[in-house]
């Protein structure tokens, strides 16, 4: 699902227009990537997990030439799955 295919499911099923469901899904994720950059966690109770982890730098080697190459530490977002969703993805929806 595309952000602008959520913006519509949105809209149709609150019956709001369109301009009103994209301002809740942007203010949801400005928040969300926000609260992400200040390291906090972000748990949505069904989805998910979504937290800020620190990698360190490290040396690495470009596949074509063997050089050996510097990878910069730096920080990425990860993705846990949350009981529910996975019971659903596991059992068919139901």
């Amino acid at each position: 699902m595309t952000k602008s295919q959520l913006i519509r499911v949105l809209s149709a099923r609150a019956n709001v227009p369109n301009a009103v469901a994209s301002r809740v899904v942007n203010l949801v994720f400005q928040q969300m990537t926000e609260a992400l950059s200040q390291q906090r966690r972000v748990e949505i109770r069904g989805l998910g997990t979504l937290q800020a982890r620190q990698y360190e730098g490290y040396q690495g080697r470009n596949p074509r030439t063997r050089a050996p190459i510097r990878v910069v530490s730096k920080i990425l977002p990860i993705f846990r799955a949350g009981k529910e969703i996975r019971r659903r993805l596991n059992t068919g929806g139901d």
